[in-house]
């Protein structure tokens, strides 16, 4: 029997059944980044959910049965001024290559960004500047059917022409949206709402040739045009951050919808909320503004974040705070301790029950710290996996030497190592202590040490921890 899964439909404002077009090919599409810096901490948390959601529907229909797009917007102005900004500095190449480069420059860190945070590559990352093709024929088809127009070089939607559908995504009448909104006042438009398709291009800056001359796409006829390709005029799941909602996804599901009636667009629309830092927006100007290589640099294993991340329902802002971020690390040491050279075995109930409750990542996470407390280590090991945490991929930042004020840690142990990173954990304790020349408490957890099974001794740049028989893990636990 086929597990079943619900989820929040933005679209309805319900949770609802989750039923695939067809079971044989689950398709997703996801809105990614518009390549013109590194990814910010906000920035990732749609990557990680989606991550897991991708992971559920693979572990359910099977991974070569889900097809998955995340797209690379490489059509924006912040990317055209900074290879303008190169060419005048003397950057060798023509501006159009200068674009190229820093475009492939910031793809490959957000590639190496969200992999350090243990998120799978998706099935397909098309990048917009390769589907123009595709842009200028939707946009030409929206015109034959009356949705759109040419004004002054540019394309416009009509949202007159969608009046009765525009804004249900968002819950708003068109109406209420001219009256509040901040739009662009331009004397070509119709409507105050109607929103660019294709936009005139100057010699200075980047184009293609069209019917309405040299130009290049609107940003919200990208991802129309790219999910058509990829996944149809009908696919499963549209995903993206809450900020998306408005207009960018109320704007895709016009231009689609009109271009491809024949279709339903994105049957799932699922929205996260946005992040928090320390209960404040994070802002620049308030100093709490970090990107995901920011962290990492700082010592921060990404594995980590993604846990933190996890331990907030994707509905609901999230707050990042040092308090979690510590206690993320605390819990992710003990469990690749108690899994380490364990065998992966069943996936829980409990974490399986709480994914496909839409997406209950929080669930997940309590479920997985049950089973370490009833010693279920071969099941925490492949429940845990199944949410991207315990991978081999993300293990480097647990066993390796960790260095401290005074020099390297090492763990020198017997068996299969299971408490290394305890020890480990307990000999930075005891090298800062002596670093701060607090010897009587260094003595003291020196000698607790030794009472459970762990020697603390210092060697030459360094501290060994060794485990010379059996560890009391208890004893060892109440030093940190």
């Amino acid at each position: 029997m086929m597990v079943e899964i619900r989820l929040r439909n933005t679209k309805t404002r319900k949770v609802e059944l989750f039923e695939p077009l067809d079971p044989e090919n689950v398709r997703m599409y996801v809105c990614g980044p518009t390549v013109y810096d590194r990814a910010h901490l906000g920035n990732a948390r749609p990557v990680v959910v989606f991550d897991v959601l991708y992971r559920l529907l693979a572990h359910v229909y099977g991974p070569d049965h889900v097809t998955y797009v995340r797209n690379f917007t490489d059509v924006d102005d912040r990317i055209n001024e900074t290879a303008q900004k190169r060419k005048a500095a003397g950057a060798e190449g023509t501006l159009e290559e200068l674009i190229r480069d820093r475009s492939d420059e910031t793809i490959r860190w957000y590639r190496e960004d969200m992999a350090a945070l243990g998120t799978l590559t998706p099935t397909h990352e098309p990048r917009a500047t390769e589907f123009i093709g595709p842009m200028v024929a939707m946009i030409t088809d929206l015109i034959g059917k009356g949705h759109a127009y040419e004004a002054e070089g540019h394309v416009l939607f009509s949202v007159d022409s969608w009046k009765d559908q525009y804004g249900k995504l968002s819950g708003r009448s068109v109406d209420d949206m001219i009256a509040g909104a901040r739009v662009e006042v331009a004397p070509y438009k119709k409507n105050p709402m109607d929103f660019v398709l294709w936009k005139p291009s100057s010699d200075d800056l980047p184009g293609w040739e069209s019917p309405w001359g040299r130009g290049r796409p609107g940003w919200h006829i990208e991802c129309s045009a790219m999910s058509h390709a990829l996944l149809g005029e009908s696919f499963d799941i549209h995903g993206g951050g809450i900020d998306l909602q408005f207009p960018h996804h109320e704007n895709e599901i016009a231009q689609s919808c009109c271009a491809h009636p024949e279709g339903e667009f994105a049957r799932f629309w699922m929205h996260n909320e946005m992040l928090q830092v320390e209960g404040k927006k994070m802002s620049k100007s308030l100093g709490n503004f970090f990107t995901v290589r920011d962290l990492l640099d700082q010592g921060v294993p990404g594995e980590v974040i993604r846990f933190v991340f996890l331990q907030t329902h994707y509905s609901k802002p999230m707050d990042w705070t040092e308090k979690k971020r510590d206690e993320a690390e605390r819990a992710l040491k003990r469990w690749r301790s108690l899994t380490l050279g364990a065998q992966p075995g069943s996936i829980d109930n409990g974490v399986l029950s709480a994914l496909r409750d839409d997406l209950n990542s929080a669930g997940a996470i309590s479920a997985l710290f049950a089973l370490e407390e009833s010693g279920r280590t071969d099941d925490l090991l492949a429940s845990a996996r199944l949410i991207g945490l315990l991978t081999d991929e993300l293990s480097d930042w647990a066993w390796r030497k960790q260095t401290t004020v005074a020099g390297a840690v090492q763990f020198v142990g017997v068996g299969d190592n299971k408490h290394a990173s305890l020890a480990i954990e307990v000999a930075r304790i005891w090298q800062t202590l002596r670093a701060d020349k607090n010897y009587s408490e260094a003595d003291r957890v020196r000698e607790t040490a030794l009472a459970a099974g762990l020697e603390l001794r210092a060697v030459k740049d360094a501290v060994q921890a060794e485990a010379s028989g059996a560890i009391d893990r208890e004893k060892l636990e109440g030093l940190l």
